[in-house]
């Protein structure tokens, strides 16, 4: 075993000749434990939320998504279904007309996301699964029906069970340059509310599923579509079919996989979980000065034992080395109990759910989490950076005492 290294151990296992010191290395421990349970706590919960989000998009969502690389939307026809329907693991495709537009029912109206969907939308999607009220249907004949979130039929005040009010999508027309609007510059297309479903906040409060004539009409899209949805065979490679459909598309077509459809959503929780881990990281430096004050008042107190280290013939670096193994070893103790007090806490939260979110939900009750091993060994880096950062200063002191001042 190095010299240093042996020195350090005994100095950090044998008592203190001055209580406090051994009081603050004990506080020191503690604190760098605290600060990597929470570390390991909260980067677990942003993995489950994270988990959670894909869970619920990927059940709702389509397989790939085809969108216009120009423009918002694009023509289509029979055979460019064919052709997507024929390629090797994909088992069907939707045509989809997804735009905003005011809907009206009674005297209330509210701005929605309107999403004219096929029947074979309904057959490939789990639809059915979310709905909370009312009937899955969106024809009767030439009755058209509409579906709408739990939000946006709240807010509408609608009558499910009612027959006596229509809804009404209003959507602008495209007029010419310099025409000025007047009482027929709107199209205006009437459902019957046919059901409500539930599955996550952003899209309860604004989507409106609607039979895709009725949102041809509405807003004039004839044979243009938004998107195409396609969604695949079980056990088929998502990465090999969208590489597929992406070299028969061409350039002029964007072909999204689920964490890509909601790009946006995924990088925030992303961007949030590494500002919180900065944040928690911080606090955790801060707790760990506790290593620099107890390692500068060991040095104090040991200044006659480094004065006989030196006169034997213990170099500079060797009791900086010291001092700095000190450090590490009350911060490695530290780091070990917190990873095992936050693993410990993981699995207990993923197992029982100790931590409800206060708030009933379809989809969780308690705080997710997820365990990611990357994490322990960032966080085991980070709290190896923060004690060499602490326990630099103090080893530099002590290296730098004066033998013959301390010798007698």
């Amino acid at each position: 075993m190095n010299v240093s290294t042996f020195i350090a151990k005994r100095y950090f296992s044998s008592k203190k000749s001055k209580n406090f010191i051994q009081i603050l290395s004990w506080v020191s421990m503690v604190g760098v434990a605290i600060g990597t349970m929470a570390l390991i706590i909260v980067l677990s919960v942003f993995n489950g939320l994270e988990d959670v989000l894909r869970s619920v998009y990927q059940t709702f969502d389509p397989d790939l998504k085809i969108e216009s690389v120009k423009g918002k939307s694009f023509e289509v026809n029979a055979d460019l279904f064919a052709q997507l329907e024929s390629l090797e693991g994909v088992s069907s495709s939707a045509g989809v007309i997804e735009d905003n537009a005011l809907v009206t029912y009674r005297d209330q109206q509210v701005v929605v996301r309107i999403k004219g969907i096929e029947d074979s939308y309904l057959k490939a999607n789990k639809l059915d699964t979310f709905m909370l009220e009312g009937e899955l249907k969106l024809e009767e004949g030439t009755e058209n029906f509409a579906i709408l979130g739990a939000g946006v039929a709240y807010e509408l005040g609608v009558l499910l069970g009612s027959d006596m009010y229509d809804i009404q999508i209003v959507y602008p027309k495209k007029l010419r340059p310099g025409t000025a609007p007047g009482l027929n510059a709107v199209r205006k297309v009437r459902l019957k509310p046919a059901g409500a479903f539930s599955v996550e906040a952003a899209y309860d409060e604004t989507l409106v599923f609607v039979p895709l004539r009725a949102a041809q009409r509405a807003m004039d899209y004839k044979n243009r579509r938004t998107s195409i949805e396609l969604y695949l065979n079980e056990g088929a490679s998502l990465r090999k079919v969208k590489a597929t459909v992406k070299e028969f598309l061409g350039a002029d077509f964007n072909v999204l996989d689920s964490d890509e459809q909601h790009a946006e959503l995924l990088r925030a929780v992303k961007i949030e979980k590494l500002f919180v881990y900065i944040g928690l990281t911080f606090i955790t430096l801060i707790a760990s000065f506790n290593i620099f004050f107890s390692l500068s008042m060991l040095a104090i107190e040991k200044r006659r034992d480094i004065s006989i280290l030196f006169a034997v013939g213990g170099t500079k670096q060797m009791v900086k080395g010291i001092f700095l193994k000190q450090g590490i070893i009350i911060a490695f103790v530290g780091c070990i109990i917190g990873l095992f007090l936050g693993l410990t806490f993981c699995i207990l939260q993923q197992e029982f759910g100790l931590i409800g979110l206060g708030m009933s939900s379809s989809v969780v009750n308690a705080y997710p989490v997820k365990i990611v091993w990357l994490d322990f060994l960032l966080v085991g880096f980070s709290i190896f950076i923060i004690t060499i950062l602490t326990a630099y200063r103090p080893a530099v002191l002590a290296s730098r005492v004066n033998p013959i001042a301390h010798l007698d």
